[in-house]
């Protein structure tokens, strides 16, 4: 089997469907595939079934494919059925890489040759992980945000293996499925994104081992303060709105000594009991006790209009032309 255009994938195969395996199935049920899905827990499809029942009306509201339906998700008894005839391979399994490792491995052997594998991992280098594939050249990270079927970047990271093509191709797939694939040839740990919350995941830890903010005081800063201008901008054209005429040179000028200021922790602490209980508690304040199921249900419905306001904005389209 040749590898189709990106426009002409019908088929495609979820490894591992828990809470992202699940999201990438509701994107691309939306999209009018067929997708085939492998999942070690024996109650996996039930679970994912009412995870569809849930978002469904999410992605009606998004917009659906007109041959998008839950019907044509087909759960199989073995990874290999899953894979056997499948267009693109979307691996979601745990984040540890013994089991990276090993589940590309089998993949890799039972999928077409010229079937593209993308691994949802958050963290790895797809050169820690095809170490045991036979087809390296086609395996490629394509980390996605959750929820998938919602947030639009997916970081699409090249090994050294990696051919050009097949991560061209990976890139080009994503973009006509609705996301906006941000194209990595550099292999760095944890890739973009995740590299800049972990260092804001780290400060928020020291400020709130130091007793300088509660959990209410940072999402209430984050969420009210740089959160939205980061949507709307990102956060380097922020401060370089923020130099005024001078733009980013001026900032620059004006506010680099600052830098020598003691505004960041940057190392890890060390997550103690009595840390990690902190941070808990905390978060069980901030959300007053209500079901996980329901602030999801929100989340998406603010996603939506969020990326509704973004998308009529000139702002949000200037740079989104990677890859």
């Amino acid at each position: 089997m040749s590898r189709p255009e990106v426009t002409n994938v019908e088929r495609v195969a979820v490894i591992g469907t828990g809470v992202i395996g699940s999201g990438w199935i509701a994107h691309f049920l939306r999209q009018g595939m067929q997708v085939r899905a492998w999942d070690p827990a024996s109650d996996a499809e039930e679970k994912v079934r009412e995870r569809l029942t849930a978002v469904w009306p999410i992605l009606t509201r998004l917009g659906l494919h007109p041959n998008a339906s839950p019907d044509n998700l087909t759960f199989c008894a073995t990874l290999e059925e899953a894979v056997a005839d499948a267009q693109f391979v979307q691996e979601n399994t745990p984040e540890r890489l013994p089991i990276k490792i090993a589940s590309l491995k089998a993949i890799d052997a039972a999928c077409p040759p010229d079937t593209i594998i993308a691994s949802s991992t958050s963290g790895y280098l797809m050169s820690e992980m095809d170490v045991e594939c036979q087809h390296p050249e086609r395996c490629t990270v394509a980390h996605p945000f959750n929820p998938p079927y919602l947030m639009p970047v997916v970081e699409v990271v090249a090994s050294p293996r990696t051919s050009l093509e097949a991560h061209q191709w990976a890139v080009d797939f994503y973009r006509v499925t609705g996301k906006q694939p941000l194209k990595l040839t550099k292999e760095v740990p944890g890739f973009v994104a995740d590299r800049i919350m972990e260092a804001v995941w780290r400060e928020i830890l020291h400020m709130i081992d130091n007793d300088m903010a509660t959990v209410e005081e940072i999402d209430m800063a984050v969420r009210y303060g740089p959160g939205i201008r980061w949507a709307m901008m990102g956060p380097l054209t922020v401060l370089h709105l923020g130099g005024g005429e001078g733009g980013m040179a001026h900032l620059i000028h004006q506010f680099g000594p600052s830098l020598q200021a003691p505004w960041t922790f940057l190392q890890p602490p060390e997550l103690t009991d009595e840390l990690a209980q902190k941070v808990i508690d905390g978060c069980d304040r901030l959300t007053e006790g209500v079901p996980i199921r329901e602030l999801e249900a929100e989340r998406d419905d603010l996603l939506i209009r969020m990326l509704e306001l973004l998308d009529s904005s000139r702002l949000w389209h200037i740079g989104n032309t990677n890859g």
